[in-house]
């Protein structure tokens, strides 16, 4: 069913706006602006300059490519956590689905996706070779492979043991016996903190 009638064009160009984020239809996105429209002046204005900010500031960590509000993010810039150790997630939602465990005290490597041909998504487009430069230099004893359980998921796990097998470090993977789900960030803490507890070496 559409969603139309606007009496305003202003109304119309942001209920486009909202509409377009994944996830949002036109008739949510409608309740939205209406909702910004009853608060007051100085909080639409702050949620405006928010967002902007958000594009314009935001900062991707140096070493983890995290998102971060400064040039190293403070997991990295934490002296107390293991730097040895190296957990390989998808995204940053992922990061704080590990994080919410309290099971895990080394740093990460956000690759920014997994590789899928189908949406053209290939391993030169992912922050692989980074991650193969700080094992290459000997800093690292393990590599926690911690990507979504699908297929494409698999895939990438495979290339980048493929990629970092000729090194002297201990490659992991979530543990399958503890049912992880298809995406970390929708797995709750306690099984999700299981399954990094009891992680198991990598098996093609």
């Amino acid at each position: 069913m559409g969603f139309s009638g606007f009496s305003s064009s202003l109304l119309e160009n942001a209920v486009d706006e909202f509409a377009s984020l994944p996830g949002i239809g036109r008739k949510t996105a409608f309740r939205m602006v209406m909702n910004l429209l009853k608060r007051d002046p100085e909080e639409v204005k702050r949620f405006g300059e928010t967002i902007s900010r958000l594009h314009n500031e935001i900062h991707y960590c140096k070493f983890c490519h995290s998102i971060s509000d400064t040039e190293i993010c403070s997991i990295c810039n934490d002296s107390k956590r293991d730097h040895s150790v190296i957990c390989v997630v998808e995204n940053i939602q992922d990061v704080m689905a590990v994080e919410n465990t309290g099971q895990y005290n080394g740093i990460y490597h956000v690759l920014g996706g997994i590789i899928s041909p189908v949406d053209g998504v290939g391993p030169a487009d992912l922050k692989i070779d980074s991650l193969e430069e700080k094992v290459k230099s000997g800093s690292t004893s393990e590599i926690i492979l911690a990507l979504s359980t699908t297929m494409e998921g698999d895939t990438t796990n495979f290339y980048i043991f493929k990629r970092l097998s000729k090194y002297n470090v201990f490659i992991s993977t979530l543990a399958r016996g503890v049912a992880i789900g298809d995406e970390l960030e929708y797995t709750d803490e306690i099984t999700l903190g299981r399954a990094i507890k009891n992680r198991n070496p990598y098996q093609q």
